[in-house]
């Protein structure tokens, strides 16, 4: 039975990497694409201004992750379940959030863009068009959380993949028609990525109602299991709201401070974390479900595994594929973009160091979430995290450079992974001592060795190597260094045997 679970975290994985693969490598060609079709000044207003509409999200973020919590725990647990009954009720209550943030977005939203925004003026009425296409497609994605959380909760990852394909190609598609048009092409952009979500929402949400009898809406109100949901969701929502304000709100200041050219900047190297940290992303998703259920059938020493190897493996592959980036970044961004703003060299090397942090807190946060007991770890890791703000704040008006902000970030995520930690020690029991000899130990020896060698290889031996004999020389080092000394004795006999198994798979 184990070895079926391994087996189908492992197939869900590889359809979620082969979805974020080509969605990776038409993003960045897009990004490139956009950036000299729309203008830095334009790229940085349209980032700027959608990102401000994902502020809002804060309330969706907190009712999505507890609609997959739910879902995953009804189906894991054992006896009768009411799968049909929970996906009602949260389609009920996403629907009211929809309401909630199309008014709160159509008033206060809009005020904020036109008074507060650092925005040229002739800019102005491109700029709403954006916010309120922004706010419309952030309305679809919330009323679409309930069919995608059905999906993962029962892990059928492959239609991830596939609608993906579809994805990307509508998203390859808009670059080439913004050539089309003689009108506004920041307008026209935001008219066809709005668009395109609805398109992928309304394909989600036939294959739920074609696949699983549970999604079949209807007029449904259980007050116990709203009273139940909303106090988790409460909770869950501050520490939602952390998240999104130390990004997005991060974001706003140094529009605020610095304009447009700024965020264009910070955009970008948002984009080459986010493509990073979608390796991780995704091997963390095919891990959820397995966690929230291994809990909900009380099977905790399948749990503890899951959490301890799975913050392990996403550090390595974090890591793997973020030292060639760290150690070619201006040459990167060179051959990517041809146009590079100012500051954004700086912002991909500090971003990468923080999610590098971050990525091995994953399965802590999702271990908290099976619990359902998480008042004080959102309160408390909530708490800290929403500190970027005034720390960034006072620091920018003392006159510090804009990348101080992500310095401030890195702090505050070290805490945040000490507070997760202890906390999630009481709320699963996890062991933490073999937490911290698997994931911190070995990664921080992991580390400490492919910097070592970096240094001696191309600072003492070698100079002037070409990018890639030094990626591939680095990459080679990473990899021996992580089967060497960041597995365990049993990890290298498995993966050996896979790899024999492979081999002869090819042989014959």
């Amino acid at each position: 039975m184990g070895n079926n679970k391994y087996k189908r975290m492992a197939k869900n994985a590889g359809m979620l990497y082969f979805r974020m693969l080509l969605t990776m490598a038409v993003t960045l060609y897009t990004s490139r694409v956009i950036l000299q079709t729309l203008g830095i000044e334009d790229y940085g207003i349209y980032n700027v201004v959608a990102g401000f509409v994902t502020m809002l999200g804060f309330l969706n973020s907190a009712m999505s992750s507890a609609t997959q919590r739910f879902l995953a725990f009804e189906l894991g647990k054992p006896g009768d379940k009411d799968v049909p009954g929970i996906f009602s009720m949260s389609m009920n209550i996403h629907i009211l959030i929809a309401l909630f943030v199309l008014i709160l977005g159509e008033t206060l939203g809009i005020w904020f863009v036109k008074t507060q925004m650092t925005i040229p003026i002739d800019r102005m009425y491109a700029a709403q068009w954006v916010f309120h296409l922004s706010l419309l497609s952030f309305v679809v994605t919330i009323i679409s959380v309930p069919y995608n959380a059905l999906i993962i909760a029962h892990e059928r990852m492959k239609i991830f993949a596939w609608v993906s394909i579809l994805d990307v190609i509508l998203k390859l598609f808009i670059v080439f028609m913004l050539s089309w048009y003689g009108m506004d092409k920041l307008i026209i952009y935001s008219i066809l990525s709005f668009a395109v979500v609805f398109i992928i929402t309304l394909i989600y949400r036939v294959y739920c109602k074609n696949q699983f009898l549970e999604s079949q809406f209807r007029l449904y109100w259980d007050k116990n299991l709203f009273r139940v949901m909303l106090s988790y969701t409460g909770w869950n929502l501050w520490g939602n709201m952390a998240v999104v304000m130390s990004g997005q709100g991060i974001n706003v200041l140094l529009n605020i401070f610095f304009g447009p050219t700024v965020n264009a900047a910070r955009a970008i190297a948002m984009q080459v974390s986010g493509a990073l940290n979608s390796f991780v992303y995704n091997l963390q998703v095919a891990i959820n479900p397995q966690i929230i259920k291994s809990y909900a059938a009380e099977d905790m020493t399948y749990m503890h595994q899951l959490v301890c190897y799975g913050a392990k493996y996403n550090f390595f592959l974090l890591f793997f594929l973020a030292m060639p980036v760290m150690i070619n970044t201006d040459l990167i961004l060179k051959v990517w973009l041809g146009l590079v703003p100012e500051y954004t060299s700086i912002f991909v090397k500090l971003i990468i160091i923080n999610i590098l942090i971050d990525c091995i807190s994953a399965p802590l946060m999702t271990a908290a979430q099976a619990s359902g007991k998480i008042k004080i770890y959102q309160s408390v890791v909530g708490g800290l995290l929403l500190l970027n703000l005034p720390f960034s704040y006072l620091l920018l008006k003392m006159g510090y450079e804009p990348y101080i902000v992500i310095y401030v970030g890195i702090v505050l995520s070290l805490f945040a992974f000490i507070a997760r930690l202890l906390i999630v020690r009481k709320l699963v029991s996890l062991p933490v001592a073999e937490y911290l000899r698997e994931v911190v130990g070995r990664g921080m020896l992991v580390t400490i060795l492919v910097a070592a060698t970096y240094y001696l290889i191309f600072t003492i031996i070698l100079e002037g190597f070409g990018f890639f004999l030094e990626s591939t020389i680095i990459s080679i080092s990473v990899i021996l260094t992580i089967i060497a000394f960041g597995l365990g004795e049993f990890e290298r006999n498995v993966m050996m045997k896979q790899i024999k198994v492979i081999l002869s798979r090819i042989r014959s």
